[in-house]
């Protein structure tokens, strides 16, 4: 962990912290969800992190989507606001947060699929079908039901 969240968690250790963040939703062609499986808990989820002081989410959103996943969005929209007790969440280092993160949807990128940073274990593509809810990482899991309901 680098930055700002690094440098409060250095301040209050473990407490909770209003953790701001942006992340992305890449869907190909055929309507499949590019997740990656989390070193952390081992569960699902997409890229994104937490958003720096003074950067733009979208450029936070971009930054996570590369150095997690190996891709460049060509266009992003704006996809939920993903707040709320429900996406309030332990780490299992034992880190608190209460997220509020801004989501994006993005259809076109340049790249292949790749883990980079050792935040993600595996990347694979899911049809909306193939999607295990308890196999999504707690904090993102509102965010893949809203997907689901988007497209059904």
């Amino acid at each position: 962990m680098t930055g700002y969240i690094a440098e409060m968690r250095r301040l209050v250790g473990h407490r909770t912290l209003i953790q701001c963040a942006a992340s992305i939703l890449c869907v190909d062609g055929a309507g499949r969800l590019l997740l990656g499986r989390r070193s952390d808990n081992h569960l699902w989820g997409c890229s994104g992190g937490s958003i720096e002081i003074d950067e733009r989410v979208e450029d936070c959103a971009r930054r996570e989507l590369f150095e997690e996943m190996g891709l460049v969005p060509e266009e992003m929209t704006l996809f939920h606001i993903n707040s709320g007790p429900e996406v309030h969440y332990v780490y299992p280092n034992g880190d608190e947060v209460s997220n509020v993160e801004i989501v994006y949807l993005c259809r076109r990128w340049r790249g292949e699929p790749a883990t980079r940073d050792g935040e993600m274990e595996d990347l694979r593509f899911f049809a909306v079908d193939e999607i295990d809810l308890d196999q999504i990482s707690p904090p993102i899991r509102p965010v893949i039901q809203k997907y689901i309901q988007s497209v059904k």
